[in-house]
């Protein structure tokens, strides 16, 4: 996707040789026309899977799973990292590390929202060491529904993520493959 390696270019900033920041177009400040072509593109490429849910892990997933919703014209459903009192008690559970916090994470999506019954896509804004993605993958699976594959926005493809779908036998979709990121310099597959 052209415009998003060109914004990339532009706007991101590499940190160190593992870290790329894009807060100011896709995680903290967001390029809502930048994100209705991001919801194109995957509606385009999951065009032959009929979904009827799009799951994603809080908090930076949740716009670029809003927007992408509109175009499939289905609901989103979060996973929630934190307990919380208006959280239902019977949910589904799987744990992940964040590459980018460090550290681990109970998620969980409550019951009611993933039946067997559903085909869910699953999207989120980057994909590095694949925790998050395997973790939303175990939790459709324990729903007994059907994974009709993982959107993302930006692949860090010199990480194990992929391979890690990949062995679940999950189909990928990266808008943007990051090659390496070595002093500085961008370099897209």
């Amino acid at each position: 996707m052209e415009l998003l390696k060109n914004r990339i270019l532009k706007d991101g900033k590499v940190i160190g040789d593992s870290i790329i920041k894009v807060d100011s177009f896709l995680n903290h400040q967001l390029d809502i026309d930048l994100f209705n072509e991001i919801g194109r593109e995957f509606k385009k490429r999951f065009s032959d899977e009929k979904i009827s849910r799009i799951l994603t892990v809080e908090a930076s997933g949740i716009a670029v799973a809003c927007i992408a919703a509109q175009y499939f014209k289905v609901p989103v459903v979060f996973a929630k990292k934190y307990e919380a009192l208006n959280l239902d008690s019977d949910t589904y559970q799987s744990e992940v590390y964040s590459f980018t916090k460090q550290r681990n994470y109970n998620i969980r999506v409550s019951k009611k929202y993933i039946t067997p019954e559903d085909n869910v896509l699953i999207i989120d804004d980057f994909l590095a060491n694949g925790k998050a993605a395997s973790g939303l993958v175990d939790i459709v699976r324990q729903a007994g529904a059907g994974v009709a594959g993982v959107g993302i926005v930006i692949e860090k493809g010199f990480q194990k993520g992929r391979e890690a779908l990949l062995q679940k036998g999950v189909r990928i979709e990266s808008l943007v493959i990051i090659k390496s990121m070595d002093e500085g310099v961008i370099i897209f597959d």
